[in-house]
């Protein structure tokens, strides 16, 4: 129950945040249908490309948009490495709970508000001017939707191992980026992993960054065996998580705190 308290808290926190919320779901709009037309002009050039025909292309397009938001896919979200800076950290370990799952359950409601906030209006403005496709077997809705939540999960425990490590490099800017431009790369945020040559597509199909965008994508979609693309997620989520987990009990013996 109490992180569940603690989900609901983050929903209510962040959804005060809400000129902020339409700004980005009106930017999330506009770069998706910039996107679209050049998805567009590439599969009128080249159908059945990565084997998707034109409407599963656009579609992919708005989802990927849609996810901006709920995966946090450009980094952040974490209260955490400025905590560490400043040393309220401290207290945060000092909490009869666990610290990575108090994280967790706030992100969970951060990432559920944003989801309809940020989500929706873009895949509606899609579906408006471009017609996407929508899954008419409830078993895909279903499957898309456990897709979705195991993403933000593995989202969470990336962008948790990259905000802990201020506990080590102090100045956690240069972790940022480099997650940043891994995320932006590997998660087929730019263009589906699908497209990606031999041993690469290979390599960013199996990275942890797929199941953040890519892999729901495809269960929408129904690209993918479910229980495989499923299990793949799950098997990411628990390394990751195990890993965080064992990165907060170092953290124990290393905080450094800045300032006075």
């Amino acid at each position: 129950m109490l992180y569940a308290r603690i989900a609901g808290y983050g929903f209510r926190r962040h959804s005060t945040y809400r000129a902020a919320a339409v700004a980005g779901a009106f930017t999330n709009t506009v770069f998706g249908i910039l996107r679209a037309y050049v998805l567009i002009a590439l599969w009128e050039a080249r159908p059945g490309l990565a084997g998707y025909d034109l409407a599963d292309a656009v579609t992919f397009c708005f989802l990927s948009q849609a996810f901006i938001g709920p995966m946090q896919v450009f980094g952040g979200g974490l209260e955490l490495s400025e905590r560490v800076r400043s040393g309220d950290v401290a207290l945060d370990l000092l909490r009869p709970a666990s610290l990575q799952m108090w994280s967790l359950a706030d992100d969970l409601g951060r990432a559920a508000y944003l989801f309809l906030a940020r989500s929706l209006p873009p895949t509606a403005a899609g579906a408006v001017l471009f017609g996407l496709v929508f899954p008419a077997d409830p078993l895909t809705w279903l499957s898309f939707t456990a897709g979705l939540t195991l993403g933000v999960i593995v989202s969470f425990a990336l962008r948790y191992l990259v905000a802990l490590s201020a506990c080590w490099v102090i100045d956690d800017r240069g972790v940022q980026t480099m997650s940043l431009v891994m995320t932006f790369f590997f998660s087929g945020m730019v263009l589906p992993l699908n497209l990606f040559p031999g041993w690469l597509g290979t390599l960013a199909q199996a990275l942890p960054w797929s199941a953040m965008v890519q892999v729901p994508a495809d269960l929408y979609l129904g690209k993918r065996d479910v229980l495989e693309a499923l299990g793949f997620q799950a098997a990411w989520a628990v390394a990751l998580l195990a890993l965080g987990a064992l990165a907060t009990n170092a953290a124990r013996r290393k905080v450094v705190i800045q300032g006075g």
